[in-house]
């Protein structure tokens, strides 16, 4: 795969405009950061913080965080209830303005993720992507990125996984603040947050054959 297009940017530029971007966001946010987390501990309970083991750039797995969404509620045989009964009023809430997303500028500024690029997806997935769909690891997630900004949960994982490559072959420093820019005025409108029938996105089974692709 020929990433030459942007290679100053991609090698040079992208990772210092992550940090500095990261660490202001954690400055200028942190009231925010303090009210969600005393909301989430009132509401939800502890732990504040989700954990969670993802796929980082060349699949090297990494420690994502994101504020919880969800109480721990169990079934009398102690398994986890369905997603819909354990994601509050609240927990909604805080999905719809991405406010959950928000500690991930931590793993922004540790150098696990960056501000724009593909979201990153549970461990579980890599052995079912196709050849094609594993490009998307060719950079390192992103806090957003342009299968969000195109629909986010609304569209379908083959979908998302054609914009993720198609974001990976063209990255650029204009790319990434289109990108920026649509995700503020996307978060402002709440648009595109959940499937079409689910109060989460469905998980990804795998796709049953090659798709032709055209980039």
């Amino acid at each position: 795969m020929n990433h030459s297009r942007g290679g100053f940017y991609r090698r040079f530029v992208k990772r210092p405009m992550d940090f500095i971007l990261s660490l202001l966001a954690i400055i200028i946010l942190s009231p925010v950061f303090l009210i969600v987390a005393l909301l989430v501990r009132t509401k939800l309970g502890s732990p504040v913080l989700f954990k969670q083991k993802r796929p980082g750039l060349n699949e090297e797995i990494f420690m994502m965080y994101k504020f919880r969404t969800m109480t721990d509620e169990t079934d009398k045989n102690g398994n986890l209830l369905p997603d819909s009964v354990r994601l509050t009023k609240f927990g909604r809430l805080l999905r719809s303005t991405s406010l959950d997303e928000l500690p991930e500028l931590f793993n922004i500024l540790k150098g696990d993720m960056s501000i724009i690029g593909p979201r990153p997806l549970l461990v579980q997935y890599l052995p079912l992507y196709n050849e094609h769909q594993k490009q998307r690891h060719e950079v390192r997630p992103g806090l957003s990125g342009l299968a969000q900004v195109s629909g986010r949960n609304a569209i379908t994982w083959e979908d998302k996984f054609d914009l993720d490559v198609e974001y990976v072959n063209k990255v650029s420093f204009i790319e990434d603040w289109k990108i920026i820019l649509t995700t503020i005025k996307k978060v402002f409108v709440r648009e595109g947050i959940n499937s079409n029938t689910a109060d989460t996105m469905e998980p990804f089974m795998g796709t049953k054959e090659e798709r032709r692709i055209e980039l």
